[in-house]
């Protein structure tokens, strides 16, 4: 199982943290396509550019945003959106009660980690950052968790998961 990345989202839809291990593949049927039914000649597509990690956590939470609106119109109220999963990753998905969205990013083999994401909320979010007296209750504009003891429980919980 390979982790790509990790995000928190506050209930002001702001990324307050993100985190990436390990780049997203690059997948190889988007490297050339033929120019027309005629030819056999291929153009080569510019390789995607990076996004800045503040464009790439907007997309990441549009995404949830509109997916979870698709399920709860399609299936109703009773309805969660848990995960989705492309040709590269696949995006596993856990809100918590106070509307915190906590989002990862992995291979697409990966199993649903709805638990696991539960038990970074529960374990190393609640106990490092909302028990924190020096924590900020709302983060605003942006400002993230900046928590030494977070970041290394999390990074700890992460290779745990990744052994097993």
């Amino acid at each position: 199982m390979a982790i790509y990345s990790f995000y928190i989202f506050d209930r002001h839809t702001e990324c307050i943290y993100s985190k990436r291990w390990l780049q997203q593949p690059q997948s190889s049927s988007k490297q050339a396509r033929p120019t027309s039914a005629s030819t056999t000649a291929s153009v080569e597509m510019p390789a995607r550019k990076a996004l800045s990690a503040a464009d790439d956590a907007k997309l990441i939470f549009g995404t949830v945003f509109s997916l979870r609106n698709i399920v709860k119109k399609l299936g109703g109220e009773d309805d969660a959106f848990l995960s989705y999963r492309t040709g590269d990753y696949k995006l596993h998905y856990y809100e918590t009660p106070t509307r915190m969205k906590f989002v990862m990013l992995t291979d697409t083999k990966t199993n649903n980690l709805r638990v696991v994401l539960h038990q970074i909320w529960a374990n190393l979010y609640v106990e490092f950052v909302v028990k924190n007296p020096l924590s900020p209750v709302e983060h605003p504009g942006g400002i993230g968790v900046a928590n030494e003891l977070f970041e290394m429980g999390l990074e700890s919980f992460v290779s745990s998961v990744l052994v097993s």
